[in-house]
């Protein structure tokens, strides 16, 4: 029997039979966002799926009840583990009224939720750093037991915003964890066009505090970083910078076209590394997992899938006059 690299964390069989689930409705989730896209029933996608592994393995080792998450657009996998709905993400991609991150006002990925700590992210790149830095602040301010948690790719990393949320999280020693996770492209550009540095964890010297590289295929090494991480903040010794490195496993979004820049072979190699079929192959050799019950769950998030779907694509859309809501003086 391979090893039980679970236990090791403290995890119990429930728990990453969880997180696989978690991983699997993310990315059922965005397959059928895809498909919708192309038969005109929603606007746009932008996708989490190569990703899922990282997103789920570092939520997991957060504090669900009072913990920040500031994620980013691909961030399926984080705001489902931290409480979101099926049904409100494709309420969002439908943009209907009952959506819960805009009232349907705002392209899909920018999640917010504030019952579940999920901060509002705002449209131009990386500044959802700045954010979570000033909510760690907030923490340290008034001496409460939380931290935040931010999110952002390997392009983002080279915005001003993230050097000076890092710089400044750095200088006051502040409860924050930055997760870059490097899908090895910005868009079209790639990753050897972007950083001269070998990895995005090597700036983490420049601001004070530890910087490390993990396997973003792997949700049990994700967690593990994530969770030592976050147990450093609490104990006030300040920020960690984490990059996970996995593949972004679609074009860049619904309105790109990636062959213009990688070729069908590199694609197929990633997929060969996809982060569900692996973490799946886990389980079953620890025998957590069995066919049975890989079955099982793959009914159960078809089931939510499904009616996520027609909930979401039979709900009403805004009044148009609500356009003006929370615009200058209307409340």
């Amino acid at each position: 029997m391979a090893e039980n690299r679970h236990q090791a964390l403290g995890l119990s069989d429930e728990t990453v039979l969880e997180m696989y689930e978690t991983m699997l409705l993310a990315r059922k989730i965005d397959e059928r966002m895809w498909l919708l896209n192309r038969a005109g029933k929603i606007p746009f996608v932008i996708s989490c799926q190569g990703q899922e592994a990282a997103q789920v393995g570092a939520a997991f080792a957060l504090d669900r009840t009072k913990d920040y998450v500031l994620p980013y657009y691909r961030d399926m996998g984080v705001v489902l583990t931290f409480g979101m709905t099926p049904t409100e993400l494709m309420l969002s991609a439908f943009a209907k009224a009952e959506d819960p991150n805009s009232g349907g006002r705002q392209m899909p990925g920018h999640f917010g939720q504030k019952k579940n700590r999920i901060v509002t992210g705002s449209s131009p790149v990386t500044t959802q750093v700045p954010h979570a830095v000033g909510i760690a602040l907030a923490a340290k301010m008034e001496k409460k037991d939380f931290i935040s948690f931010v999110t952002f790719g390997e392009g983002s990393s080279n915005q001003g915003d993230f050097h000076e949320g890092a710089n400044f999280a750095g200088v006051h020693k502040l409860p924050v964890i930055f997760m870059c996770e490097n899908n090895k492209y910005a868009i079209s550009v790639p990753v050897e066009k972007q950083l001269a540095c070998e990895k995005v964890s090597d700036r983490a010297i420049g601001y004070g505090m530890p910087g490390y590289t993990v396997d973003g295929n792997d949700p049990l090494e994700v967690y593990k970083a994530v969770k030592e991480a976050a147990d450093r903040a609490r104990r006030g010794e300040g920020p960690t910078l984490i990059e996970t490195v996995s593949y972004r496993l679609t074009a860049h979004s619904s309105d790109d076209d990636d062959r213009a820049y990688r070729t069908p072979e590199e694609l197929a190699e990633a997929k060969a590394k996809d982060p569900i079929l692996s973490f799946a192959g886990y389980l079953k050799e620890v025998r957590v997992l069995t066919e049975e019950l890989e079955k099982e769950i793959l009914d159960r998030v078809m089931k939510q899938v499904n009616e996520a779907t027609d909930y979401a694509e039979k709900a009403p859309y805004a009044e148009a006059e609500h356009a003006l809501k929370y615009v200058y003086a209307e409340k």
